[in-house]
């Protein structure tokens, strides 16, 4: 294989998420969701940032009853993948159709305000175009739709 080949088939891996890791902003950090960077690229609950905040999803009734229905409104959705699903805590990819990009997105239940906090980050790249937000956004609606809110 020729050089030339190898590095345009890495470049293609990497453009299509398929080298691209996790990002180590993923997790939890003292019990809540990481901050987000200073690109616009990412959407959280728990920030301060003006232009990332995000209001947290909200549910009505049990812990169980709402974290069922949103994985349940999760898995409906095409080219997501559940990594982690704790307790209280749930970690997912998104991966986009053309490009393939891959978006890390993170919940995390605080039964005690009945609110799921929620962060949306890409990857890779400096602007979303505002896919982030528009992700938490439908998602918050078919939650709602799903939990009769």
């Amino acid at each position: 294989m020729s050089i030339k080949l190898a590095v345009s088939a890495a470049l293609l891996l990497f453009f299509t998420g398929l080298l691209v890791r996790a990002s180590a902003d993923v997790g939890l950090r003292d019990g809540k969701l990481s901050e987000c960077p200073d690109s616009p690229n990412c959407v959280s609950s728990q920030t301060k940032m003006k232009g990332h905040m995000i209001e947290p999803l909200s549910y009505k009734g049990s812990l169980s009853d709402a974290k069922q229905a949103l994985l349940s409104v999760i898995t409906s959705l095409p080219r997501t993948k559940i990594i982690v699903d704790n307790d209280r805590y749930i970690y997912v990819t998104f991966t986009s159709r053309f490009m393939r990009f891959v978006d890390d997105v993170e919940f995390l239940f605080d039964d005690t305000n009945k609110q799921i906090d929620v962060r949306s980050a890409s990857r890779v790249g400096y602007s979303d175009m505002g896919v982030n937000r528009k992700r938490v956004e439908n998602l918050r609606k078919l939650l709602n739709d799903r939990l009769k809110i």
